[in-house]
């Protein structure tokens, strides 16, 4: 058997090497890089020392040795570590083991005596506890008998110094320094206190020299806190805040530092006006919009802000009671310099012109709301306003503690901010006083708007006489009356009195140097409506900031009067009315005018910016207050309807105009239009005079119509010309004979009347004319097909007793009368005696019949509209 060779010898290492393979180097934080570089740093100086290639066999030599190495460690650590889990494992069954025991040792052991040990232990506790506080209770107790023992004996002892002249002691006291000045203060308001309840010989004079005393000590802190002011010495003057806090309240401390305050010193002095020109002079002007700002008020307040700013750091570093010397200052700042300026403001607003003086209203308002909230954000936390000994102490005084300015604000920096803004603006917005301003401006601004326009249609209308007219005149004459004696009679002064409180002295004159009125100023505008809403909405946002929540709804209610009386009554009635009289007393021999359906465009377009004005901007206002809401919702029905009713009447007015001026032109028909003499002259013609003049009216009618009226209201107005002329057209067959060669010319005319009809663009007309058409061909038929001809169609469905007034008028019906009447199965003498009383009946008996008639598709002629029926949009209810 053969031996191995033995093992190579491990090369020996380097002791610097040695030191780095260490089981210490390897605790803690390990880097490989940095112990490679350890290990290996002499061989690496080695190899650069020599000049020769680079030999790795001392770096392959040192390695393999400190790897050998490394393993030998390894393998030292991992005995070590095993014998060490070995004993953990011991130590561990080992304290399992006492565990164990000590568990069963205690069960055997009496649980109920180990509780009660507790509990007796507890029960020990408590009661040590209850002494120990019955002690500190006592303790406390004879602690307060000796501090009002001490009390009394101090205030005892210094009102017999006083009565006696004596006070060294207190002067002593004064001169201690801060904390002998403010026990000073202590004891002088308790002998004031004291010094008002004794009744003593002597307590009078006692009295008095306590209360010059207490006069000589506050003079003295206060000019103390004076100089300590113009110093700029915070820590003094809080010392002296807090001392006069303790002695009556610190209210004189807080008044001096308010007084000789920069910002109002310097607000009394300087009286400086920044005139806004532009400002005062588009003021006044209604069609410019409301100022946003005026220069001085925004100085004004920008100079409020910056000082409130830093003056509650000093208030918060000098004063005990922060909050209430901050509400003081801030109540100073509304009610002397806002106030101030706020009144020059007015002033000088109120002689410009009312809408001025709501303009600058309203902009203070809304500077000072913001203002306000701006201001809010200075609410200083409140501080303890003595220190915690002397709390206590007063507390525990035999005298009842005072109320002092110090003991804390009653309401916060917010609140107080609210209440000097209303009270701000309650002189001009209390009660009535700002919603009859508004209304008064308002209704100056319309009455001025709205002058030429009333000048206008007064002068017009001052021809039509009334019972109001008569009753002036008569009042006039019996003023103008005197006695024999030159003196005016009883009855006179009467009238003169009542002319002069009526104001009818002077009516029906006209004013010296008055400009002449033109038409163009008693034309309705959309414009000037647009200008009035406009003037109101900026009226009504006036209202919504200067008045309170609960009566927004009311106030706009009473501003919808307003605009109501405007624009209603004295713009659009005054228009209607004038138009109304104008069209009765027209001449009706004269073609109509149709100017007043321009008006009644102007009408319809002005309302429908109205009431959409209500409903979008008033109406959502009143939401807070059902019944306003209700009312003003009848209250704007109501003024529309009175609208609706002048424009139905106007409707009607010039729709009887048109119907004269109709029958007129026919009643100009010649007696044988429809019977020409065979000449070439006749047949020249292609239609008769009046129906070309009323085919023009027609026409001009329908342009007039449709160029003012839309919807319903130039349908119900055509369709109402359309019938009435219609029923004309029935009457106006009925008196002209007819011969065969007229009868054509008849046809022409209705064509032209049916066409002209038909351009009206409404369905029941054309169905009216078609009936009409066929009615006039009755004189073209020949005479042996008539009576099947009267059966079809439309003339079918009418009783033939009502046609037989038109038949009678052919040239021919003497020669087939006879006959005609015989074929008409026994009813001859019915016929001729209805023949001959309806000959000359009432077109209403016809028309009755002829509303029942149905087409073949099934369309009805619907019936004649009573009058026009002139619709106006309303509010929403």
């Amino acid at each position: 058997m053969s031996r191995r060779p033995p093992l190579p010898a491990v090369p020996s290492l380097d002791p610097s090497v040695e030191e780095h393979l260490r089981p210490a180097v390897f605790k803690g934080k390990f880097d490989v890089t940095e112990f490679i570089g350890s290990v290996s740093e002499k061989l690496i100086n080695q190899s650069k020392a020599d000049s020769g290639p680079f030999d790795p066999k001392p770096f392959i030599r040192t390695f393999e040795a400190a790897v050998d190495k490394l393993i030998a460690v390894r393998k030292d650590v991992q005995a070590k570590t095993e014998q060490m889990e070995k004993g953990v494992r011991v130590s561990e069954r080992e304290y399992s083991k006492k565990m164990a025991d000590l568990n069963r040792g205690f069960e055997f052991s009496s649980n109920q005596t180990v509780g009660n040990s507790f509990s007796g232990m507890e029960s020990k506790m408590n009661e040590v506890s209850s002494t120990a506080v019955r002690i500190g209770e006592q303790l406390e107790s004879v602690h307060i008998e000796r501090q009002r023992a001490q009390a009394a004996y101090d205030i005892i002892d210094f009102y017999n110094q006083f009565s006696k002249g004596d006070t060294q002691r207190l002067d002593e006291m004064r001169k201690e320094g801060r904390a002998g000045r403010r026990q000073v203060a202590v004891l002088l308001r308790r002998l004031s206190m004291v010094a008002k309840e004794v009744d003593l010989p002597n307590g009078d004079k006692t009295r008095e020299a306590i209360e010059k005393y207490c006069e000589k000590f506050e003079k003295e802190m206060l000019n103390l806190f004076d100089r300590c002011y113009r110093k700029g010495d915070p820590k003094m003057m809080h010392h002296c805040a807090q001392t006069l806090l303790e002695f009556n309240g610190g209210a004189s401390c807080v008044q001096v530092y308010v007084n000789q305050h920069d910002f109002f010193i310097n607000n009394v002095r300087e009286s400086k006006h920044n005139d806004d020109v532009l400002l005062w002079n588009t003021l006044p002007d209604p069609d410019a919009n409301p100022p946003k700002s005026e220069v001085g008020l925004t100085e004004l307040f920008s100079e409020i802000r910056g000082t409130v700013d830093t003056e509650a750091q000093i208030v918060k570093a000098v004063f005990p009671n922060p909050p209430v010397v901050m509400q003081v200052f801030l109540q100073r700042v509304f009610a002397q310099s806002i106030q101030q300026h706020m009144e020059q403001l007015l002033h000088r607003a109120n002689t410009m012109s009312d809408l001025s003086y709501l303009r600058i209203l309203q902009l203070v308002h809304v500077q000072a709301s913001v203002l306000v909230e701006d201001l809010k954000a200075y609410e200083l936390p409140a501080v303890s306003t003595r220190a915690p000994y002397e709390a206590g102490e007063i507390r525990r005084s035999i005298m009842s503690p005072t109320t002092t300015a110090g003991s804390g604000p009653s309401t916060t920096v917010s609140t107080m901010l609210e209440t000097a803004m209303e009270e701000l603006f309650v002189p001009y917005t209390e009660g009535q006083r700002y919603l009859e301003r508004e209304s008064r401006s308002l209704g100056a601004l319309f009455a001025g708007l709205l002058t030429a326009f009333t000048r206008y249609h007064e002068k017009t209308q001052k021809g039509k006489s009334s019972v109001f007219d008569r009753v002036v005149n008569q009042l006039s004459a019996a003023a103008a009356t005197t006695s024999t004696s030159g003196v005016s009679t009883t009855s006179a002064q009467a009238a003169n009195a009542i002319l002069r409180f009526g104001g009818m002295a002077d009516r029906g004159q006209d004013k010296a140097g008055e400009e002449p009125v033109r038409e163009e100023d008693g034309v309705l505008d959309i414009d000037l409506a647009e200008k009035m809403l406009k003037w109101h909405a900026e009226a009504i946002g006036r209202c919504v900031e200067l008045t309170p929540a609960n009566d927004v709804a009311k106030n706009t209610f009473a501003l919808l009067r307003v605009l109501a009386e405007a624009i209603g009554t004295s713009y659009i009635e005054a228009a209607i009315e004038t138009s109304m009289a104008r069209a009765e007393s027209a001449d009706t021999k004269t073609e109509p005018n149709l100017q007043p359906l321009a008006i009644l465009r102007a009408v319809d377009l002005i309302c429908h910016l109205w009431q959409q004005y209500v409903n979008t901007a008033l109406l959502p206002l009143a939401s807070s207050s059902v019944t306003t809401r209700r009312e003003m919702v009848v209250y704007n029905n109501q003024s529309v309807s009175r609208l609706e009713g002048g424009a139905n009447h106007l409707t009607q007015r010039i729709t009887d105009s048109i119907i004269s001026w109709l029958s007129l032109q026919l009643t100009k028909q010649k007696k044988n239009d429809f019977k020409p003499r065979n000449d070439d002259l006749s047949f020249a013609r292609v239609n008769t005079e009046p129906c070309v003049a009323c085919c023009d009216t027609l026409e001009k009618v329908r342009d007039a119509a449709k160029g003012n009226l839309s919807g319903k209201n130039l349908e119900v107005f055509l369709t109402e010309v359309g019938v009435c002329f219609h029923s004309l057209l029935l009457e106006h067959l009925r008196k002209f004979p007819v011969s065969a060669t007229g009868g054509l010319m008849l046809a022409k005319d209705i064509k032209m009347y049916q066409d002209t009809i038909s351009s009206f663009g409404i369905p029941s007309l054309t169905e009216r004319y078609e009936f009409l058409r066929q009615l006039g061909n009755v004189f073209l038929v020949r005479p042996d097909i008539l009576k099947s001809y009267i059966t079809e169609n439309y003339l079918g469905r009418i009783d033939p007793i009502l046609l037989k007034p038109y038949i009678s008028l052919r040239s021919d019906y003497a020669q087939f009368e006879k006959g005609f009447i015989d074929a008409d199965d026994g009813t001859t003498d019915r016929l001729a005696a209805e023949a001959k009383s309806s000959r000359f009946a009432r077109l209403s008996v016809m028309m009755k019949d002829l509303e029942g008639i149905k087409l073949s598709d099934g369309i009805s002629i619907p019936a004649m509209p009573s009058r026009s029926s002139f619709a106006i949009p309303r509010a929403f209810g």
